[in-house]
């Protein structure tokens, strides 16, 4: 890793620790602030993709990974009022989420990249934020995966509930899913500024 990638790299580090202390602290009753700044891992992501290559992406995203599981290596230490801060189930729904999610953003994000500037960006991030929430919700609190440890009680994921309070029944992990997919999308759309600002800049130097 050479030190044109270091702000990529710090930048992928921060918001990988950040994400995991603030996803301890609830936004209303669907989210937590966690929320608000895990998704900016793609636009980092996207913007090393374009200005350096899907090789120092990927490199990034290893970092990103290798961070990650740090920092839940240090949650299972910590017990919290319902036990450790992070059960080994969210450990790897985490780590399969992050570096599944990543990886197929790099890749969609090249495959487009020759097109308009905002098509790479944006379906990229589409795409592999819904794989993200797809896989670590399912992993982290289905019923249907609770093999991966049976010893982690994700018992109160399963509740029926409104879907997001006011829609059909689903259990309470969906509600979660969906409002933190929501999240991801609406940051997936805002970040094009700052992505179309940044690679410029990079690019001109460059």
């Amino acid at each position: 890793m050479t030190r044109t990638y270091l702000p990529g790299i710090l930048a992928m580090a921060a918001i990988v620790v950040a994400s995991n202390i603030l996803v301890q602290f609830l936004f209303g009753q669907w989210l937590t602030w966690g929320a608000f700044t895990y998704p900016l891992a793609f636009l980092v992501t996207d913007v090393m993709n374009r200005v350096y290559g899907k090789d120092a992406a990927r490199r990034v995203v290893l970092v990103g990974f290798v961070v990650g599981l740090v920092c839940s290596l240090i949650g299972t230490q910590i017990m919290g009022e319902f036990g450790p801060l992070v059960t080994l189930r969210i450990a790897i729904g985490s780590g399969v989420a992050f570096l599944v999610a990543q990886l197929v953003d790099v890749a969609i994000f090249s495959a487009l990249r020759d097109g308009t500037w905002w098509r790479a960006p944006l379906a990229s991030t589409l795409v592999s934020s819904t794989l993200d929430t797809l896989l670590f919700f399912s992993i982290s609190f289905s019923g249907a995966l609770s093999f991966l440890h049976p010893a982690t009680d994700v018992s109160w994921a399963a509740e029926m509930l409104p879907l997001l309070g006011s829609g059909p029944l689903a259990p309470l992990w969906v509600s979660l899913a969906v409002a933190d997919w929501s999240v991801k999308l609406g940051i997936a759309l805002i970040a094009l500024i700052p992505f179309r600002i940044i690679t410029a800049q990079l690019l001109t130097r460059s």
